[in-house]
């Protein structure tokens, strides 16, 4: 097969050409507003322009901004936060290196919206073309499917959106454990027809996407296709499997399927961008928001008797017991148990029921994430007692805590706030807390961390 036409190949190459005529608007933007504005370019704003597509690069394919197969909405998100991202590393270089005073604060802000402006005019118009021209010269290896159950089903629908494979048909398999249900793709044959299926319809992989318990039939498929010119790929059947953050790899040369692991220990170099992400944007959030802080805990000390700030035990990382630190938004009270807050609770002050609407009580865990029991996002810490009370309730509930607990977090940004009065309400927040440890990634921090401003307009938050 011509290299050039490998859809991984393509796939690179539509990145590096949108990327390089981005980055160079980019850069010839800065260098003509220096211009215009000191009449040369300076050697500040050289040094700017050779530092920005160094920092922009290893940026823009982490967010994965030039993938085809995103929309346009989605597109220009990922171009905005990747853009953002780069600003923010760029100002921190500045501060850092004391030579952020030596930019004119015209140019710079004319840069930043002018920049991300073009940027999204570019993204737009090369798009659809990166788009068209992948469909066109892509070479596909044509695929076939050893089942006909769900599972086969699954597989036949998530094959229509490779880049990689062309899905041909499935072949039925009368004695597997699985019972036949209704296809996305045409049955070419039995599995006794195999050997000429291949052949008429050249097939170059063969996946078997047969049940376990199927399991000596998929070793006599695999001996009998040992001379065949095809690639065989098993998926076990897993359905039915509370998975997280799952993985396959290889140990002393055997297969190891990985049902269960946490992203922080299985990505270290994204786990320590993370933590470094965390406690900078900590950092900067508790010296923006120093005035909040002071005029918050005066209000609080005058609204009623009874210290400033209090702390939780909640369960944190691994499970582990932390201190989660809030402003007072309650008067003192005896408590046997922790009971949540409710709409209308008669414990809540005046000051509490403002600072708890706009989620100010939760300012104090800023100093919980520069400390590192917590992350800007992650699943919501909850009390020990409600922690000891879902886990027998709600399946794979203690999973949650596989990742460090969050100041805000996808079940937040999807409405799962406020009270969670019934064990549906908690399951419906334990669920969007998997989907964001299975799907975690930077670029979904930063999503739901620009999302989460919005949220505070929820009726819900009492």
């Amino acid at each position: 097969m011509d290299q050039r036409r490998h859809p991984q190949y393509q796939r690179g190459l539509t990145f590096y050409i949108q990327w390089l005529v981005a980055i160079g608007l980019i850069m010839a933007l800065l260098a003509g507003l220096t211009i215009n504005k000191n009449g040369q370019i300076d050697q500040a704003y050289q040094l700017l322009i050779l530092l920005t597509p160094l920092v922009a690069f290893p940026v823009y394919s982490l967010f994965q901004v030039y993938n085809r197969h995103t929309g346009y909405v989605s597109g220009a998100w990922r171009v905005l936060l990747a853009w953002l991202t780069v600003l923010i590393i760029l100002s921190f270089i500045g501060f850092f290196s004391k030579t952020s005073a030596v930019f004119s604060r015209e140019v710079i802000l004319k840069w930043v919206v002018l920049g991300g402006t073009v940027q999204l005019i570019t993204f737009c118009s090369l798009h659809r073309l990166a788009r068209l021209w992948s469909a066109r010269s892509s070479y596909k290896i044509t695929t076939a499917i050893i089942g006909t159950g769900t599972l086969a089903d699954r597989l036949g629908k998530a094959s229509f959106n490779s880049d990689f494979e062309k899905l041909v048909g499935l072949i039925s398999c009368n004695g597997s454990s699985e019972p036949e249900i209704a296809q996305l793709a045409p049955v070419l044959g039995e599995i006794e027809q195999l050997r000429t299926l291949i052949q008429r319809h050249d097939i170059r992989k063969l996946y078997i996407a047969l049940s376990m318990a199927d399991a000596e039939k998929i070793e006599a498929l695999y001996i009998d296709l040992l001379d065949m010119n095809v690639d065989v790929v098993w998926l076990p059947n897993l359905e039915g499997l509370v998975l997280l953050n799952h993985s396959i790899s290889t140990i002393g040369g055997m297969p190891a399927i990985h049902l269960n692991e946490s992203p922080l220990t299985t990505n270290r170099r994204l786990a320590v961008m993370k933590a470094i992400m965390d406690k900078v944007f900590a950092l900067v959030a508790i010296a923006a928001l120093s005035p909040v802080f002071a005029v918050t805990a005066v209000a609080v000390k005058r609204s009623s008797p009874g210290p400033i700030m209090f702390k939780q035990k909640r369960h944190g990382w691994n499970g582990d017991v932390i201190d989660v630190w809030k402003f007072r938004s309650m008067y003192l009270h005896d408590a046997e148990e922790v009971k949540q807050a409710y709409k209308d609770d008669a414990r809540i002050t005046g000051v509490g029921k403002f600072i708890r609407r706009w989620s100010i009580d939760e300012l104090p865990q800023f100093f919980n994430v520069l400390m590192g029991s917590m992350s800007l996002v992650g699943p919501r810490p909850h009390a020990v007692e409600h922690g000891d009370y879902y886990r027998h309730k709600i399946e794979a509930y203690m999973a949650r805590h596989r990742i460090k607990p969050g100041i805000t977090g996808l079940a937040q940004i999807s409405g799962c706030r406020g009270e969670t009065e019934t064990v549906d309400r908690m399951k419906a927040r334990v669920e969007y807390d998997l989907s964001y440890i299975n799907n975690w990634s930077l670029a979904l921090d930063l999503k739901i961390l620009l999302k989460t401003p919005i949220t505070l307009l929820s009726k819900d938050i009492y």
